[in-house]
């Protein structure tokens, strides 16, 4: 049973949220502000959490990245009214590994959590990919660069080791977002975008100049291919 953690200060759309999630056998605790929301996920394991942005007590942004510090390991998904493209690159880079614009509809939202919870429990295979001084450990989720480890959120190792499977493979867009994120994904791709940019300046940031680390190259028009240097 998958632990959700529903952050929503509107009663009507939380009622809704939490009796639909509790009936597709999910345990579910609601809060309907971001404080006592970051205070249990300091104290309890999260599998998955649905995050309002606009709470009254403390801007959603803020409860993302304090939920995340304090659980690196679980799919954060934002619910927002929140239209602008660059409010949805902020949540992502604050944390978030993906988005929904309300107005929500409903068999959407438990299409993407349903797809994100089986791509936590498929995380088990025990692949090991090495490309120059990166080393992809699929079983122990673990990414180093010339010994030296990464620290990666959820769906940027998801991601990372998508492209490692296949190095010099050319990805489009669609399959990257198919296979990390939902096969029923429709609409904007800018989270893809935003989990490229931020594996880039990690994989740049953790490694000396002598060390051979693959490039993630832009494919306009297309997608990404990961390429040895």
């Amino acid at each position: 049973m998958a632990q959700l953690l529903l952050v929503e200060d509107d009663a009507t759309i939380g009622n809704v949220l939490q009796a639909s999630l509790a009936s597709s056998g999910h345990e579910v605790t609601w809060h309907c502000e971001g404080r006592p929301a970051i205070e249990f996920a300091t104290t309890a394991q999260v599998d998955l959490v649905l995050l309002d942005l606009g709470l009254p007590d403390i801007d959603g942004i803020d409860v993302c990245r304090r939920v995340r510090a304090v659980q690196p390991g679980c799919v954060i998904v934002m619910l927002t009214a929140r239209h602008e493209e660059m409010d949805v690159v902020v949540g992502l880079e604050a944390g978030a590994d993906d988005y929904l614009i309300k107005p929500i509809r409903l068999g959407e939202l438990l299409a993407r959590v349903r797809a994100h919870l089986r791509r936590v429990v498929a995380a088990g295979s025990d692949e090991t990919q090495v490309i120059g001084d990166l080393v992809v450990d699929a079983g122990r989720r673990r990414v180093t660069v010339a010994g030296e480890e990464i620290a990666l959120r959820t769906k940027e190792f998801d991601l990372l080791a998508r492209l490692a499977a296949e190095p010099g493979v050319a990805l489009s867009r669609n399959q990257l977002m198919a296979d990390v994120w939902d096969t029923n994904w429709f609409g904007s791709t800018k989270t893809l975008d935003v989990h490229v940019a931020a594996l880039r300046r990690k994989l740049e940031s953790a490694t000396d100049a002598a060390a051979r680390v693959p490039q993630i190259v832009t494919l306009r028009g297309f997608g990404y291919r990961l390429e040895e240097t």
